[in-house]
């Protein structure tokens, strides 16, 4: 069954997303990587939104975190302040699920502004809720297309903090959560060097070569010397994630 390299990319992103997990989720690709787990593997996934909504369970694509399919079905509706108060800030969520404009390579994710914060080329929507689940979510998976000006060696603007200036720095801040764990786009997956906190090229997609993906990135990115092959979309994935989806809203992109 043909696939687009979208579609690869939210299903190896769901893939990440393990059972009875809690996952604060955003909308777009997240929020159809989430869903489809929860609706494979992982059925007693816990999907929390930064509205207010715990386990949501939406019937349909949400356009919004304040989207009335996000109540319909979930086991609370509460207030911005207790989500991040009560689950965030006191350790209950197990993924953070973010992205970005840039990230670079250590992970620190940019959605505030390209070129200089005084005078921007792009100023960019900033931080919401992102700056707060990166510094405190146990681990942080990012989606997002890969291209050398979104992933360069330093960002313009960091918005969410990965591992800083490497994993020492976040230590020495006293960060609470794990930091990245996983960038998932649609060329490869990357992970972090456990001692330095430095993103590694650890599985390519089919038809993807290394030199694609370093062509694309800006630094001289480290591969792993275990590089797999990403496992292709199953049949029953792509239904599925074209049910969540039907028009598009999110994989034509």
């Amino acid at each position: 069954m043909e696939y687009t390299k979208t579609e690869l990319m939210v299903v190896a992103a769901s893939r990440e997303l393990k059972d009875n997990e809690v996952v604060f989720v955003g909308i777009g690709l997240p929020n159809l990587a989430a869903n489809l787990a929860k609706r494979t593997h992982a059925p007693n996934l816990v999907m929390i939104y930064e509205s207010g909504v715990i386990g949501a369970n939406p019937t349909r694509v949400p356009i919004s975190i304040g989207d009335p399919a996000l109540v319909s079905g979930s086991q609370s509706v509460c207030s911005v302040f207790d989500v991040f108060a009560f689950y965030l800030q006191s350790g209950k969520i197990d993924v953070g699920f973010l992205e970005g404009a840039q990230v670079d390579k250590y992970g620190n994710i940019n959605t505030t502004v390209i070129g200089t914060y005084e005078k921007p080329k792009v100023r960019l929507p900033g931080s919401g809720g992102g700056c707060d689940i990166a510094s405190l979510a146990k681990r942080i998976l990012m989606i997002m297309p890969h291209e050398a000006r979104r992933f360069p060696e330093k960002v313009d603007f960091i918005t969410s903090p990965g591992f800083l200036g490497g994993k020492w720095e976040r230590r020495r801040l006293g960060l609470k959560g794990g930091g990245p764990f996983k960038v998932i786009t649609d060329l490869a997956i990357l992970g972090f060097d456990e001692e330095t906190g430095e993103m590694i090229l650890e599985s390519i997609h089919p038809g993807v070569t290394v030199e694609d993906v370093k062509r694309n990135t800006g630094w001289s990115l480290k591969v792993s010397g275990n590089l797999k092959v990403t496992e292709k979309p199953s049949e029953k994935d792509l239904l599925i994630l074209r049910q969540l989806d039907p028009k598009g809203v999110y994989l034509r992109k």
